[in-house]
């Protein structure tokens, strides 16, 4: 099982998406375990998941979140803005999903 965290402001905008690529993964068969987390809750939880997902209003924390989780080879991006505000969740998925095996042809 894949297992991405999404990572936002708060935690709350980012759970509508979270629906929406849970509802993509099933329709393809998928198993995966997406979460949502505020920034805030970041260094509790990532070391739980093989990629972390920025939302676009937290960019700018990029640097400091990929360093830290860089020690535990587990990337991190920023969800494109487009599919972050067209809450496409299909296309997130994909993201994170080749980001997973991208890090897993590393290891």
């Amino acid at each position: 099982m894949k297992k991405i965290m999404l990572c936002c402001a708060a935690g709350m905008s980012t759970s509508m998406l979270v629906r929406k690529m849970n509802e993509a993964a099933q329709a393809r068969g998928d198993e995966v375990e997406i979460a949502a987390f505020g920034a805030s809750e970041f260094e509790e939880k990532f070391r739980d998941y093989q990629v972390v997902l920025l939302g676009p209003q937290i960019r700018y924390m990029h640097a400091d979140l990929a360093a830290k989780a860089a020690e535990f080879n587990i990337p991190v991006a920023t969800i494109d803005m487009m599919d972050y505000g067209m809450q496409r969740g299909e296309k997130v998925l994909d993201h994170a999903l080749s980001l997973i095996e991208q890090e897993g042809s590393h290891v």
